[in-house]
């Protein structure tokens, strides 16, 4: 028996490859198809099957794609409807793979078809439970995505049902969610990407003994709304889509400056996927800057309307990342990137100011105000004496406050997300923005006077 998580970190995924007697099944596969084609190959073994937790909303499955090269059934549990031909399992059936089996286990709670697959080793030992956004390291799945056709509360109270299935496994069952920390799919998700039966029913707030009513109170109280396009993919999921091949191809066009400037009066969206390093040197004014080097797709999803074209702006030699990264989220509107980068610019550039955390320091006073995009749980953990508290997960609807006149000081934990804020704000008009290198961290250790104060996350 072989088991290996593949995980992806600008999504907070994690994808599993189970393989015995050359034999193998891949579970909750991200949209490209190489990473296990070529795994399965090397180990010289066949896919038999595809499994799939649940329709994700959080980015679009490569089931499909994977099935169609492979000729191995996509397998859901019970309860999910598709457009396109799939096993719907029942609760309790086993499949066999090689000389293990793995046993579907109806979860209902994050959507009304989640399903965890628990494997069964060559003794016949309960071993794993590939949990999908059932249960997480130290959360579960948010019960909110249905957008109206069922309540958080009918979904909390289906979730409070499937983990007393879950807590009746045996304490050494490792488990193997489908997300790890910064994923939206959960309030407050660990830092692990995997953990066991014994180890959740300690640490874990939602496995602790409570009853139903308090259950649906702990699960549904604190849950940040959802990225919009949450619920695109998760249709996207549920209808089927079109090759990521042919995505591809036509997503990645060169565009010159002509028909990149043509494409921006048109109405399409700059994205700028360099390092924030980069970006403050010179880019294209208009242009949101979202990095290739972190959690690229969820901001994307978090800040862009997935409806909108998109052009790009890329590092040498990133365009195909930048067209897949954006793929795997569902944003297959892109029009091109432009040839030559933005070296190749012939028109006005725009730059950003940036200082130390020292050189903040040592030029605070009263009239120059801190801005702090970070999240909730960052703030209330700690921030900067007077700082005022603007998510950028809520860009730019939170920008209304502000004094388009004023200069204002961004940072976040460490300078990637600090930037994207300053380049919406660009775009809303503010002028006088200065970027923290190094962001809260660095500001820690310069010194700079903190403070815990808890904020409503509702």
């Amino acid at each position: 028996m072989y088991i290996e998580q593949l995980y992806t970190n600008c999504l907070a995924e994690a994808a599993y490859y189970i393989e015995s007697e050359g034999e193998a099944a891949i579970i909750d596969p991200l949209r490209e198809t190489e990473p296990y084609l070529e795994l399965a190959a090397r180990r010289k073994a066949t896919i038999k099957y595809v499994f799939e937790t649940h329709f994700h909303a959080d980015f679009v499955s490569g089931h499909l794609d994977l099935s169609r090269k492979t000729n191995a059934p996509i397998i859901y549990g019970p309860n999910a409807e598709t457009q396109y031909k799939v096993y719907n399992a029942e609760d309790g059936e086993v499949f066999t793979l090689g000389k293990v089996k793995i046993k579907v286990l109806h979860t209902p709670g994050h959507t009304p078809e989640s399903t965890c697959y628990l494997l069964i080793d060559e003794t016949g030992k309960e071993h794993a439970l590939f949990s999908g956004d059932t249960l997480f390291v130290g959360d579960v799945g948010r019960p909110d995505l249905l957008d109206g056709v069922m309540s958080r509360e009918e979904l909390a109270s289906m979730m409070y049902d499937s983990l007393k299935k879950i807590k009746t496994l045996p304490d050494d069952v490792i488990v193997y969610p489908a997300h790890g920390p910064g994923s939206a799919c959960g309030k407050n998700i660990g830092k692990e990407t995997q953990s066991t039966i014994g180890i959740q029913k300690k640490l874990n707030y939602a496995l602790k003994e409570m009853g139903r009513k308090e259950f649906i109170e702990k699960v549904t109280e604190g849950i940040l709304p959802p990225p919009q396009y949450f619920f695109e993919d998760s249709k996207i999921n549920k209808l089927g889509y079109n090759p990521i091949e042919e995505v591809i191809k036509s997503n990645q066009t060169a565009l010159n400056a002509e028909a990149f400037k043509k494409a921006v009066i048109e109405g399409a969206q700059i994205l700028d996927t360099r390092e924030a390093n980069d970006f403050e040197k010179a880019f294209i004014p208009g242009s949101i800057n979202i990095g290739l080097n972190g959690q690229f797709a969820v901001w994307v999803g978090t800040l862009i309307d997935i409806k909108r074209p998109l052009i790009l702006v890329t590092a040498p030699g990133k365009e195909y990342e930048s067209v897949l990264r954006l793929a795997r989220v569902g944003y297959e509107n892109v029009l091109g990137y432009l040839e030559g980068g933005v070296d190749s610019w012939p028109d006005k550039i725009d730059t950003v100011t940036s200082v130390t955390a020292e050189k903040l320091k040592s030029e605070l006073h009263e009239d120059i105000e801190v801005l702090d995009v970070r999240k909730p749980g960052e703030w209330n953990a700690g921030h900067m004496k007077d700082a005022k508290f603007l998510p950028l997960s809520d860009f730019p609807h939170n920008l209304k406050t502000l004094n388009k006149q004023k200069t204002y000081i961004v940072h976040c934990g460490g300078g990637y997300r600090s930037m994207t804020a300053i380049s919406i704000m660009k775009n809303h008009g503010f002028n006088s923005l200065v970027n923290v290198y190094g962001g809260y961290g660095a500001m820690q250790k310069a010194g700079i006077a903190v403070v815990t104060e808890e904020v409503e996350t509702l």
